[in-house]
């Protein structure tokens, strides 16, 4: 920052030396994440940039919650200019986005090239969850402010748990790392941040002791990464190991099975579901798996009897495109497990917060009848 940028900051005046349009979002929305982004878009007509090549567009602003002008935070952003034709047409885009708790806010911004011709610019933006969602446990704290994370797969030291009482829940994840669209052959952004969205809810409950996570590719027929018995996920070596993805290769051995699909999951719920050590609950996660048939009943029946509770955090994005059950739905129906729909931020920390609750409870009520067999 030149000290020139505070004091432009600090006076909250528009200015269009260097002439830009800046189109704020007035109000922050709520990702998967459980975080509000607040976001705006930036054009700059290309005539501006001429000349200007290998030069910079520098971003600077300052955001605060209103009415706490102390406590501001900065950031900035860089945007190296490419070789541009003389009387080029059109207009440069450029974006910015910054994370916020719950609260109103205010951002004085600025940018500027290397000749420090200036734009500048304040508004103010809101977060706010609405009255009927009130109840819900944002990843942020009211009134805090960050950067946005572009990097998902990132550990979060604080979330690690010591001193663990017989309370304490240990649960199992399986989560299928595919593409929403059963055509696309990569994750989409929103596909892979609400599939890690929905492991750091369940990350995040202070009742959970000890997790086991099975990553797996349902197209590819594998397991990806596998975690055990741990008192947090390793974010880190699951996004390295979802690296070795493949996206749209697929192994000319398994496209000769008739159904090598259902076959793979049916080996998977028999190898971890029906294991002999039972955690307190089993959990799978992922976008639908619309497969050629489902698992055979016999199959299904082999496995015996589940004694933990079973669960299914669907993600779909549209659920009125899609509204039938996959082949994963119809495995935990037969074992009489619960099913939810994620669709929504919302829906993400209701089902977290339900499926904890019934879990704790199926454990007390287990620690209930031991407790009467024993006497």
């Amino acid at each position: 920052m030149l000290p020139s940028d505070l004091a432009i900051l600090a006076a909250g005046e528009i200015r269009k030396d260097l002439p830009c349009t800046v189109t704020p979002k007035k109000a922050a929305e709520l990702g998967f994440d459980l975080r509000f982004h607040a976001a705006y878009d930036v054009t700059i007509r290309l005539k501006e940039l001429e000349g200007t090549e290998g030069g910079m567009l520098t971003i600077v602003f300052r955001v605060f919650k209103v009415g706490d002008e102390q406590h501001p935070r900065y950031f900035t952003q860089h945007f190296i200019v490419p070789p541009i034709e003389e009387d080029a047409r059109g207009e440069a885009l450029l974006q910015g986005s910054f994370d916020l708790g719950e609260g109103t806010f205010h951002v004085d911004w600025m940018m500027r090239d290397r000749s420090e011709r200036v734009c500048s610019m304040t508004w103010e933006t809101e977060a706010t969850l609405p009255p009927r969602d009130r109840e819900m446990a944002l990843f942020m704290k009211a009134g805090q402010i960050d950067q946005s994370q572009f990097e998902a797969f990132v550990d979060d030291p604080v979330l690690h748990r010591f001193d663990l009482t017989p309370e304490a829940l240990n649960v199992k994840l399986l989560v299928n790392f595919a593409p929403q669209d059963k055509e696309a052959a990569t994750l989409k952004p929103i596909d892979t941040e609400a599939l890690l969205s929905i492991l750091k809810a369940i990350d995040h409950d202070s009742r959970i002791g000890h997790l086991s996570l099975v990553a797996f590719n349902l197209p590819e027929q594998r397991v990806i990464f596998r975690q055990e018995q741990a008192t947090h996920i390793d974010f880190e070596g699951l996004g390295k190991a979802l690296q070795d993805v493949k996206p749209g290769i697929v192994d000319l051995s398994l496209l000769s099975q008739k159904h090598g699909q259902t076959d793979f999951l049916s080996s998977l719920l028999e190898k971890e579901v029906g294991l002999t050590a039972k955690p307190d609950a089993v959990i799978f996660a992922g976008p639908k798996a619309i497969l050629d048939a489902n698992v055979p009943q016999e199959d299904l029946r082999r496995i015996g009897d589940i004694e933990c509770p079973l669960f299914y955090m669907n993600y779909n994005l549209y659920p009125q495109a899609i509204p039938w059950s996959d082949s994963i739905s119809h495995a935990v129906k037969y074992f009489k497990g619960t099913e939810y729909t994620i669709s929504k931020p919302r829906d993400l920390w209701f089902a977290t917060s339900e499926m904890v609750n019934r879990i704790v409870r199926s454990k007390h009520l287990k620690a209930g009848v031991l407790t009467l067999e024993t006497k």
